[in-house]
C-alpha cells in the first residue's frame, strides 16, 4: 500500500476506474464526508494551481484550508478538523493558467442551501430503513410483465398546506402514500427532486445531482417519503436529467475556469431551447459522475427506478439546431457517438448493480431499439415513453366526435409499431401545461360528455398494451392546467362526476392488476388481437387481450361518440359467458347507465373471423370489458 493509499480515500484503482470513465460509485469517496474529527473533501479539478474549502467552520477564510492534489487525477482531497455535518461551504478554486479564482458549489454535495443560496451542506445519508420486505421483492414487483401504473407527481404542487407553503417530504409521505394506495397505482415518479436554482424549471435544470431539493426537506426526510411509500407497496421512479445542466456561475460551468463538464464548442455545448450546457460525454471522468448520480439515487435512496430525461436531445447532434449551428459526427452523420456510448454504459450499469430496478426513457423519435439490450444493437433502456401515442390519442380525442370518423387511423396506427419497444403509455405534465388545457379541459361536448370522453380515454389508455403513466390531477379531472405555483384543485373531488372520475381509476387500476391478460403481455404480440378496427362510420374499435397461458381472456370495445349502439356484434373466440367487468357508462362513474347487465351469452354466430359472436350494448362515449368465464 503507498503512502498515498494511506493517507487518502482512494485507492490507485477508484482513480483509474474514475479517469477511465467507469467508477459508478464516486458518491463514497468525492464530496464532503463526515469523519472522526472532522470532514474529508475531495473535488475534481484538473486545471486547479490551488483548492481550498472555505465554510462555517473557518470563517469562509479562503486560505485556512488547501487540499492537495492527488496527482494527475485531478482529484484535491483533504481532511478539514472541526468541520462538521450542518455546516456550509464552496470551494475556491484558482485556474493555474489565468489564476482566475472561482467559488463554486460541491458537485457531489449530499446537501445544499435552500435556494437562492448556493452554498453545499455537509450531510451524513444516515437512516434506519423500513422497506426491507419492499426490497427484496421489487425485482418481481419491476417485470416487464408486471402491472406498472405510474402516478406522476411534482412535490411543490400537489398538496400545500393551508395558507399555501409547501410541504415537505416527511408531511407528503402518508398523504402520498394513502392517496396511491387508494386510486390503485403501483408506483409514484416524482419529478427531478434533485437540487435546482429555478424552481420554475420543475427540477429539469439541476446542479445538485447528488442532493435532493432543500425546499422539501433534508436527505433523510427524502429517505422517509421513499420509506413510507415502499411501506405501503408502492415503488417510486425519480426523474433524473443527465441531458443538461444549467449555466449557472457558482454550480458545474467551467469549474475549475475550464470547460470541465460541458463541451467547450458551444455547437454541442450548448442547448438552444433551454438555455442550458451539455455534458461532455465524450470525456471520461464526466461518464463517471454520470454514473455515479444515476447509481447514487437507486442505492442510497432505494429508488426502484430512473426516469431519463430527453433522451432524444442527447441521440441528436442537430437537435433544435439549425444547419450551420452543428458539427457532423467522425462519419459525417447526425448522431452523437459520446452520447450513445454513454447510454449504453448508464444502463448497463444500472442493470448489473442494481438489479431490480429499471429505466425509462423519454425519448420522443423514431430511433431504434432504444428499450432493446445492449447486446442487440439497442440503447439498454427497460421502458421507452410512447410519445407518438400520446400524440395522435389527443389529437383524436379533441376532435368533435362527428369528425373522429375522418381520423380513425390516429387510434389504429399504434398497432403497426406498439411491439417494436418496451411501451409506457405516458399523459404526462407536458401535456398539461403552456396553455395546453387539462385533459378535461381538452375534451370536447359538454360536461357530461367531456366527462365520457375522460373515461373513455382512460380505459382505452388502461386496456392497449403498455404500461401506464397519470399525471396528478387527471386522475379527479381537474379543470385548469397544471400551475406549480400552486396546489392541486382538491375541492373538486367532492363533486358526484370528479369522484366518479376517480373511482374509475381506482377501478382501471384494480382490473389491470386482476388480469394477467391486460398486463403479463403488454411487450408481446401475442397477447393483443384485433377484433374490429375498420368500422370507421361508427368510431367503433374492438380487440383482445390474452394472458400467456391464453387463459382469462379479456374483450374490450370502445364507442368514440355520443351515439349509443344498442346491438353492436363484436366475434370472439369462446362461447359461454363473457361477464362485463367493467363499463365506463357506469352510474357510478356519473355515467348514463348503459350496459350489459353484468355480462352476455356468446352466441354460436361467426363474426370477424371467430367462430362465437357477442351481441353487446356498446354505451355513448363509453368503454365496455368482458371477461371470458372459464368452464
Amino acid at each position: 500500500m503507498s503512502k498515498r493509499e494511506r493517507d487518502s480515500a482512494f485507492g490507485d484503482l477508484d482513480l483509474h476506474l474514475f479517469n477511465e470513465g467507469n467508477h459508478a460509485g464516486l458518491y463514497r469517496l468525492m464530496g464532503a464526508h463526515p469523519v472522526a474529527g472532522g470532514v474529508r473533501f475531495a473535488v475534481w479539478a484538473p486545471n486547479a494551481g490551488e483548492v481550498a474549502v472555505a465554510g462555517d467552520f473557518n470563517g469562509w477564510d479562503p486560505a485556512a484550508n488547501e487540499l492537495r492534489c492527488l496527482g494527475p487525477s485531478g482529484v484535491w482531497e483533504g481532511v478539514v478538523p472541526g468541520a462538521k455535518a450542518g455546516d456550509r461551504y464552496k470551494y475556491v478554486i484558482r485556474n493555474r493558467e489565468t489564476g482566475e479564482v472561482l467559488w463554486k458549489a460541491d458537485p457531489f454535495a449530499f446537501q445544499a442551501e435552500l435556494p437562492p443560496a448556493t452554498a453545499s451542506v455537509v450531510a451524513g445519508l444516515e437512516y434506519a430503513w423500513g422497506d426491507a420486505d419492499w426490497m427484496a421483492r421489487r425485482g418481481e414487483v419491476n417485470r416487464h410483465d408486471r402491472p406498472i401504473a405510474i402516478y406522476e407527481v411534482h412535490l411543490g404542487s400537489w398538496r400545500r398546506g393551508p395558507d399555501g407553503a409547501m410541504l415537505g417530504y416527511r408531511e407528503l409521505a402518508p398523504l402520498l402514500a394513502e392517496h396511491a394506495v387508494r386510486h390503485g397505482f403501483t408506483h409514484v415518479e416524482l419529478m427531478p427532486v434533485m437540487e435546482h436554482p429555478f424552481y420554475g424549471s420543475w427540477g429539469y435544470q439541476v446542479t445538485g445531482f447528488f442532493a435532493p431539493s432543500s425546499r422539501w426537506g433534508s436527505p433523510q426526510d427524502l429517505m422517509y417519503l421513499v420509506d413510507t411509500l415502499h411501506q405501503a407497496g408502492v415503488g417510486v421512479i425519480l426523474d433524473w436529467v443527465p441531458s443538461h445542466f444549467p449555466d449557472d456561475a457558482f454550480a458545474l460551468a467551467r469549474f475549475d475556469g475550464t470547460h470541465l463538464y460541458e463541451h467547450a464548442d458551444p455547437r454541442r455545448g450548448y442547448h438552444p431551447d433551454w438555455g442550458s450546457l451539455v455534458f461532455n460525454y465524450g470525456r471520461h471522468e464526466v461518464r463517471s459522475f454520470l454514473l455515479s448520480s444515476a447509481m447514487f439515487w437507486l442505492d442510497v435512496y432505494h429508488a426502484d427506478g430512473l426516469r431519463v430525461d430527453a433522451v432524444a436531445s442527447m441521440l441528436y447532434l442537430d437537435y433544435s439546431r439549425k444547419p450551420g449551428e452543428w458539427e457532423p459526427n467522425v462519419f459525417g452523420g447526425r448522431e452523437d457517438l459520446d452520447a450513445i456510448r454513454f447510454l449504453r454504459k448508464l444502463n448497463e450499469t444500472v442493470y448489473l448493480l442494481a438489479p431490480g430496478t429499471q429505466t425509462v426513457a423519454e425519448e420522443s423519435t423514431a430511433w431504434p431499439m432504444v428499450s432493446r439490450p445492449t447486446w442487440m444493437g439497442g440503447l439498454g433502456f427497460g421502458f421507452k415513453w410512447d410519445m407518438g401515442w400520446m400524440h395522435d390519442t389527443l389529437l383524436y380525442f379533441r376532435k368533435d366526435p362527428v369528425h373522429r370518423k375522418y381520423h380513425h387511423n390516429l387510434l389504429t396506427f399504434r398497432a403497426l409499431y406498439g411491439f417494436t419497444e418496451n411501451f409506457v403509455l405516458a399523459l404526462s405534465h407536458d401535456e398539461v401545461v403552456h396553455g395546453k388545457g387539462s385533459l378535461l379541459a381538452k375534451m370536447p361536448g359538454d360536461d357530461w360528455q367531456k366527462f365520457a370522453n375522460l373515461r373513455l380515454l382512460f380505459a382505452y389508455q388502461w386496456t392497449l398494451p403498455g404500461k401506464k403513466l397519470l399525471f396528478m390531477g387527471q386522475e379527479f379531472g381537474q379543470w385548469a392546467e397544471w400551475n406549480h405555483d400552486r396546489e392541486l384543485d382538491w375541492w373538486l373531488a367532492g363533486f358526484d362526476r370528479h369522484e366518479g372520475l376517480a373511482r374509475l381509476v381506482a377501478d382501471l387500476n384494480r382490473l389491470y392488476r386482476e388480469y394477467p391478460a391486460l398486463h403479463a403481455t403488454d411487450h408481446d404480440p401475442a397477447g393483443f388481437e384485433w377484433i374490429e378496427c375498420d368500422n370507421a362510420d361508427e368510431s367503433t374499435l374492438a380487440y383482445l387481450r390474452r394472458s400467456p397461458d391464453g387463459k382469462r381472456e379479456v374483450a374490450v370495445a370502445l364507442n368514440f361518440t355520443p351515439v349509443p349502439r344498442v346491438s353492436h356484434v363484436i366475434g370472439v373466440p369462446h362461447g359461454g359467458t363473457w361477464r362485463e367487468v367493467l363499463n365506463t357508462d357506469a352510474t357510478e362513474y356519473w355515467g348514463s347507465g348503459m350496459g350489459n347487465l353484468g355480462g352476455v351469452e356468446a352466441e354460436a354466430m361467426p363474426a370477424h373471423g371467430r367462430p362465437w359472436s357477442l351481441h353487446i350494448v356498446l354505451p355513448p362515449l363509453g368503454a365496455v370489458v368482458f371477461a371470458h368465464e372459464e368452464g
